[in-house]
């Protein structure tokens, strides 16, 4: 495949299991940190008067998991690079853990607030994995396809968690959502958890991820970085406001469906996009295509603001914008090399949950006027087609992989 010669050579060692039976495993599991972190926010006003809690309090169950991302990312990336098996498995059992410490106490928020702490804490353990899990057990010529794989398990969990919570709530309060949760969560874990032992294929070498000092002067990986901010905090506020936005024009009924219709878009997006621009060897026009798109889109949505207009241009939109998640996941891996494989994917993804928080708070603040509300969206997106437009042509002829060990 393009943009991956001059790697390390595949070891000739098989995995007992197919990989692809490890990484639906994995898939599962990546899921369900997601429909774990969404449980309350499709039924935040039936959560406030179960636990008798302020509608504030309920969204701090979700706003948890980037505050703990922001914090454990990178040391959760060191971790899986030195001991990946040991390092996905803590993560593995932190979520089910969790799942079931809400399960204990389905009528207390201090008993769901200390289950979304351990979920959160293993979150980076497992999001983290995305690239390490294609690295260990795919050839080269089908990482891109692993990676996209992953990708896409991230946002079927954010769709589950959107069209699931309110009919599992309706029919058996917060005990049947928790309960149905936990389930998952735990076959996932142990699912994983066997897996994992596996021996993997490409086993690489730990000693050269003992440092994370060669992040800090890799400019390639900050361009990334910057694009992932702007991406997932684009899709996070889109997520969090749009129904706010819509509201002023009438429209904001339609706000939950065309949500959906953006996550669906992107599940379609990240399946297909990610290994056709790899093999053509074209990152960065990808990238690059999905910041324009995204200056274009609300600056559409500002000029006409109606549901049908908005259904066709968030499809477009969520396209092109959650492919560019694996896009840039992979080039990332390709470019720190299989080894560095976890400490590059946790800075990416710390950049983007940072961004998930920046761009929702800029968004909150302008929401009394939804011109200026879907405008902070197309300029965030502007200043990522300066970032895009300075990475390298192809990977070919990226920055050498590696650094200072």
């Amino acid at each position: 495949m393009a943009g991956r010669t001059g790697a390390i050579p595949e070891a000739p060692a098989r995995a007992r299991l197919s990989p692809w039976v490890i990484l639906a495993g994995y898939g599962m599991l990546a899921a369900c940190t997601q429909l774990l972190w969404l449980t309350f926010s499709p039924i935040t006003s039936g959560t406030h008067h179960a636990l008798g809690v302020s509608e504030g309090a309920v969204g701090d169950l979700a706003g948890i998991f980037p505050l703990m991302y922001v914090i454990l990312a990178l040391p959760a990336g060191r971790w899986l690079d030195l001991r990946f098996s040991r390092a996905l498995s803590a993560g593995a059992v932190l979520t089910a853990a969790g799942a079931l410490v809400r399960l204990a106490g389905p009528a207390s928020y201090l008993w769901i607030l200390a289950g979304q702490v351990l979920i959160a804490a293993g979150q980076p353990l497992v999001l983290n994995s995305i690239t390490k899990i294609a690295a260990r057990y795919f050839p080269q010529q089908r990482r891109t396809a692993a990676i996209s794989a992953g990708s896409v398990a991230l946002f079927a969990g954010i769709l589950v968690a959107v069209l699931t919570g309110g009919p599992l709530f309706h029919a058996g309060g917060l005990k049947l959502l928790l309960g149905v949760q936990a389930a998952l969560a735990v076959v996932a874990a142990l699912w994983v958890m066997i897996t994992v032992r596996t021996p993997p294929a490409f086993p690489g070498n730990p000693s050269v991820a003992v440092s994370l000092r060669w992040l800090r002067a890799d400019s390639f990986m900050w361009l990334l970085a910057g694009l992932l901010f702007i991406g997932m905090g684009v899709f996070n506020a889109v997520a969090t406001w749009l129904q706010a936005v819509l509201g002023h024009f009438g429209e904001g009924g339609a706000a939950g469906y065309l949500v959906g219709v953006m996550t669906i878009a992107g599940i379609l997006g990240a399946a297909v996009l990610p290994e056709a621009v790899a093999t053509r060897d074209r990152r960065r026009g990808m990238l690059l295509t999905a910041v324009v798109t995204t200056v274009v889109a609300f600056a559409a949505l500002a000029a006409f603001p109606r549901a049908g207009f908005a259904a066709a241009v968030l499809f477009v939109e969520g396209f092109v914008l959650l492919a560019a998640l694996p896009v840039a996941l992979d080039w990332s891996e390709l470019h720190s090399g299989p080894d560095r494989a976890g400490a590059a994917a946790g800075f990416l993804l710390l950049a983007g949950n940072a961004g998930g928080v920046v761009l929702v708070l800029i968004v909150q603040g302008l929401i009394g006027n939804p011109y200026l509300a879907l405008a902070a969206l197309s300029v965030s997106a502007a200043l990522g087609v300066i970032l895009a437009v300075r990475l390298p042509g192809t990977a070919l002829s990226s920055p050498a992989s590696g650094g200072e060990p």
